[in-house]
Order: C-alpha cells, then structure tokens, then sequence
C-alpha cells in the first residue's frame, strides 16, 4: 500500500507492506475506507491553498523587498520554495492515495515526483538545522559572525544544501519505478533490485539519521542561545520558539518513523502490525503537508518586519497593538503586534 509520510509513497511500504501480506488484501485498490480517504483529502485540501498561499507570498516577500533579504530571511525564502514543491506534488501523491495500482503515468513521473519529495524533505530538515546553526553563532559570538555570516556566504552554503539534498535522495532513482505485478498491473513501488541490494534497508537509516540527528542539535543550540541571553522577554521568545519548532518537527515526523520502524521490525506474518504501521502512515500523511504549509506561520508570524512587508507587498493597512511594561519607571520593555 502505497502510504508513505514523506510523499515518495512507495518506497519502504510496498517492500515492507505489500510483499508480506496475503495476496487478497495485496490486490485492494487502497487499504483504507473511503470515507478515511475522504476525511484525509478534506483535511489536506485547505492545507494546499493556505500553504501555497503561505509560502508564494514568503518567497514574494524576500526576492522584492531589500530590507527582507537578511541572511536569516534568506533560509526561509529557501524553505518556503521547497515547501512550495513539495506542497505542488500533494495531489498526485492523494492520487496515489485513492487508488495507487495500476500506474498510468509512467515511470518518469513515478521517479521524479518520489525524487523530487526526498529532495525537498532532506532540504527543509537541513535549512532548519543551519538556520539553527546561524542563530547560535549569532547570539553567542557576535563579532565572528559579522565576518562568517555575510548574505554571499549564506547563499553559497543555501545551494550547497541543496546539493547535499539532492545528492540524499539520488538513490530514490534507482529504489523505485514503475514494476509489472503480472497481467499488465502496474504500480509505482520499490525496485527489485532496491529489495535485493539491500539500498532499501540503507535508505532506511538515512531517513531515520535526518529525523534523529537535528533534534539533539536543535535543542542544544537553542538551550545555549537562551542561557547566553539576559533578558526575561528575549528569553521567554527564544524558549517558545524553540519549544514549537521542536514540537512541531517531532510532531509531524514521529508517527511516520513509528510506523515504518514498527513494521519492519515486526513479523512479516502479522497483517494487525501491517495495518497498525498503515495507519500510522496516514496520520503522518497529513502531519507531513502540515509541515510544509504551517511552516510560514511558525518562523514568521512573530516577526514585525515580515508582516509589514507583506502588508506593503499587498497594499493593505498595518496596525500595531503595543504593550509596554515598566519597571521603577526608568526602564521599559515594549512588545508590538502589528496585523
């Protein structure tokens, strides 16, 4: 069955699912009812407009106005166009949803869309990481990152993440294509020769690597950030923003890596593990394209520039609410938000 969080949908569902199973619920047009099916396509509907939505607008917003193009602002005009992509490829993969077998749309486009996803993926995980990186280095040794971290630097390492992306998901090429399953049935699934090299099982900890890796680092950076800084409100900023970028990141991929782990772990005998790793996959379906349209929120909706420069972007009135707290009337701490 292909359901797959990221929306290379038939990487390691069709080697750890479809091949272990009985051959009547192999040959189901889809594992789940249709009234799931219908619930998922209502739930990630709204996501692909508010998130294209979303992102066009934040990559709009960096490449026209000057004062948006920081090195900070050039990392999330970089994740918006990967959340961009990876948004324009949902309907094909609730194509896949509905009903995945047989393939009609060969196998470039079986390749390329499944590409093209891990690519993105490995890309958002790697700009969050690095901008996490740049915030560190920022806050803690000011005067080196005014020399390390210049806008032509930041550009350079943006398409050498890209590269490394790329180069990630390179094996997605040869682990999946279009297999005959005999009578002229066609499914967009893993390779033979993916099941037999054994580059399934090495992408499979490649995957898990870009999931487990970040976290620890994520955590560590932004804890030391918030001890280097002395000032209750900064502190409170950096502890949310820390708090919900992790949470956020655990949330939407958690399910999806428990799931596979689960099944690949368990015997192939059982179709209850099957189904459980199934549903799990359909949970993080949905949390997967979350990921992608909420991302304009999370990193911006508290930055006053961002959405004054959308609102001169858009040509709509700004207004600021301001509260300001004062302590023995000789020093004040004012918080502005501007809607």
């Amino acid at each position: 069955v292909c359901v797959w969080t990221s929306p290379a949908v038939c990487i390691l569902s069709s080697v750890l699912g479809a091949d272990r199973i009985t051959p009547a619920l192999d040959l189901q047009p889809s594992l789940f009812s249709q009234s799931e099916l219908a619930a998922v396509t209502t739930l990630c509907v709204p996501l692909l407009v508010f998130g294209l939505l979303g992102n066009i607008l934040t990559v709009l917003v960096v490449w026209l106005c000057p004062q948006m193009r920081s090195t900070t602002y050039l990392y999330l005009g970089s994740m918006a166009v990967s959340d961009t992509l990876i948004l324009l490829l949902m309907p094909l993969d609730l194509y896949k949803l509905w009903w995945y077998r047989p393939w009609l749309l060969g196998d470039a486009v079986c390749k390329l869309s499944q590409f093209l996803s891990e690519c993105c993926t490995f890309s958002s995980i790697l700009h969050m990481t690095a901008l996490g990186v740049e915030r560190y280095v920022a806050v803690c040794f000011p005067l080196k990152a005014r020399l390390l971290v210049t806008r032509g630097r930041v550009r350079g390492l943006i398409g050498g993440l890209w590269g490394v992306a790329m180069l990630s998901a390179g094996p997605v090429l040869v682990l999946v294509g279009v297999e005959d399953l005999g009578d002229g049935v066609l499914e967009c699934r893993s390779t033979q020769f993916a099941q037999t090299s054994g580059l399934l099982r090495a992408m499979l900890w490649l995957y898990n690597l870009y999931f487990l890796l970040p976290l620890p680092l994520l955590s560590l950076l932004y804890g030391l950030i918030a001890r280097r800084l002395r000032l209750l409100i900064v502190v409170v900023f950096v502890f949310v923003s820390t708090v919900v970028i992790v949470v956020v990141f655990v949330l939407c991929w958690l399910p999806f890596h428990t799931g596979r782990t689960l099944f690949s772990v368990g015997p192939g005998s059982s179709p209850d593990l099957y189904y459980i790793s199934q549903y799990l996959n359909l949970i993080s379906f949905v949390l997967f394209y979350l990921s992608a349209a909420i991302n304009p929120l999370l990193y911006n909706i508290m930055s006053a520039r961002y959405r004054a420069n959308v609102c001169s972007l858009l040509h709509l009135p700004l207004v600021c609410v301001c509260v300001c707290v004062c302590v023995c009337d000789s020093v004040c701490v004012c918080v502005c938000v501007c809607v």
